[in-house]
């Protein structure tokens, strides 16, 4: 099997080792790694169908962490995906009419950052091991809502690492926050911002990006990484359920090995539709990519235009977890179009920066083929969600029905009337009052946690224990900043002193 080494999307770092790329997360010069060559599938559809989720993921990830041996890729694997899911099939594929949905969300904070963070502390530290790396690892995120709990989940009282996730404090739902501020564990901790998702998010590269407080952490014996999908060993997981996704429907007889599958992926990042890029790079027969997004349409106007352009209102929706500005796994496909020109996406991501954007050239719009871009605003989320519980009984969140609106909005532009799988990333019961007012007019204006039996009773859907457990569980986290004060608050919390 050919090794797989990681560059730098901005071209610094060159032909490092996964475990290298995992540890670090963001490579010395900003940019994001990415691997030299997608690894083609070697086991058929027919036989990665009869395997189990762990089983898949390991075909996938023994692929790309080429350094990593089979005992401790295994171990990884086992570590993640346990009881912690409360599905025997960790990523259940549901037909519901005539659509196929992939539910991510049955892991331990009931959406599909479980997919991959449950995984990420094993990768992670397997990787520090393997890099003989001694100090401590402090991992550093920013979230809009759901990879802060995940992460944190993952990595709570995990020897050698600390956690310091940051969200913006009026970004995300009541439930979001309930699950963030109340996370146990010595070494984690939760700061709101004053400011949005790209605020948190640009506060965290600016600190990555900072050499002086590097010295600091390494005079101290600590060193950053990431949780956040720059991570490539947070990404990589993720291409495995679309592995799975496509052999489950070869075996259930929906479509034959070969014939192509469309899958319609709401995202803000970018990342959950990069890996499925990635798994139809690796052999997985996919046919088109629908990018849903919500109001914050950046995206949505890329695929269509070939102009990246965050100089525009942040607006704050219903699918929270989307209201991104600036989707940094953009950057690897844009790496990709560009013909792994390190040069060409320096120069765009500097754009970006210094005029809030950027236009890509023909050619590379020439390679945006595999991606149809749609989005919901919100009258559309909530039509979607009542449209699908009236008719099917089947209850969406407002994330996957951004990604619902989309696909029905690709099938009517396009006629394309192929198998398609939409992706259902969070549970209903983590937004329960958008949810429930989409289904009923009576339930406007009620309480999130009070809405949580009213769920239950009107859905038949039993509410998850990741639920219950925030609903009993004490506030822990209660420190806020401005996005300015972010540096000061790191420093203070690992004991570094004052920070210039």
């Amino acid at each position: 099997m050919q090794q797989v080494f990681y560059n730098s999307t901005r071209g610094m770092e060159e032909k490092v080792t996964a475990s290298y790329a995992i540890t670090q997360g963001l490579a010395k010069d900003g940019g994001l790694f990415v691997p030299d060559h997608i690894p083609a599938l070697e086991q058929s559809m027919e036989a990665l169908g009869d395997m189990t989720y762990q089983e898949v993921a390991y075909e996938v990830l023994k692929r790309f962490f080429t350094d990593f041996t089979e005992e401790e890729l295994k171990r990884c694997i086992q570590g993640a995906y346990d009881g912690k899911f409360d599905h025997k099939e960790i990523a259940p594929l549901v037909k519901v009419g005539d659509l196929h949905y992939l539910e991510l969300f049955h892991g331990a904070t009931i959406a599909f950052k479980d997919m991959a963070l449950s995984i990420l502390p094993y990768l992670m530290m397997t990787a520090a091991k393997k890099q003989a790396i001694e100090d401590e690892i402090v991992i550093l995120a920013a979230t809009s809502g759901d990879t802060g709990k995940a992460a944190l989940a993952g990595f709570a009282d995990v020897e050698g690492t600390r956690i310091v996730v940051f969200y913006p404090k009026d970004g995300v739902s009541p439930i979001q926050k309930q699950q963030m501020v109340t996370q146990q564990g010595e070494n984690t901790y939760v700061v709101g911002i004053e400011g949005n998702f790209d605020d948190a998010q640009n506060g965290v590269k600016r600190i990555f990006a900072d050499e002086a407080f590097a010295a600091r952490m390494k005079a101290n014996h600590k060193q950053f990484s990431s949780a956040n999908s720059i991570n490539i060993g947070r990404l990589v997981p993720q291409v495995a359920y679309y592995v799975y996704a496509y052999s489950r429907l070869v075996k259930a007889g929906e479509v034959r090995s070969g014939e192509a599958v469309n899958f319609a992926v709401p995202t803000g990042n970018f990342g959950n539709i990069l890996a499925a890029y990635y798994a139809k790079q690796m052999g997985v027969p996919v046919g088109k990519l629908v990018c849903a997004s919500n109001d914050n349409k950046v995206l949505y106007d890329f695929l269509r235009t070939g102009v990246y352009d965050r100089r525009r209102e942040f607006m704050l929706t219903i699918s929270p977890s989307m209201d991104i500005l600036i989707s940094s796994n953009l950057e690897r496909l844009l790496y990709e179009i560009a013909g792994q020109d390190p040069g060409e996406t320096k120069r765009l991501m500097e754009d970006l920066q210094s005029q809030g954007y950027y236009e890509i050239t023909p050619a590379m719009k020439g390679k945006l083929q595999d991606f149809f871009g749609a989005f919901a605003d919100e009258a559309q989320t909530k039509a979607a969600i009542a449209q699908v519980f009236e008719g099917e009984g089947y209850l969406l969140d407002p994330h996957t029905a951004v990604a619902y609106h989309a696909c029905r909005r690709y099938q009517e532009e396009t006629g394309d009337r192929r198998t398609m799988v939409v992706v259902s990333t969070a549970s209903p019961y983590k937004f329960t009052a958008s949810t429930m007012e989409a289904i009923g007019q009576e339930y406007a204006g009620q309480d999130d946690f009070e809405l949580v039996e009213c769920m239950n009773e009107r859905s038949g859907v039993p509410v998850p224990k990741a639920v219950t457990e925030v609903l009993e569980s004490p506030v822990r986290h209660k420190d806020t900043c401005k996005k300015e004060e972010m540096p000061q608050v790191v420093a203070a919390f690992l004991g570094l002193g004052e920070v210039q």
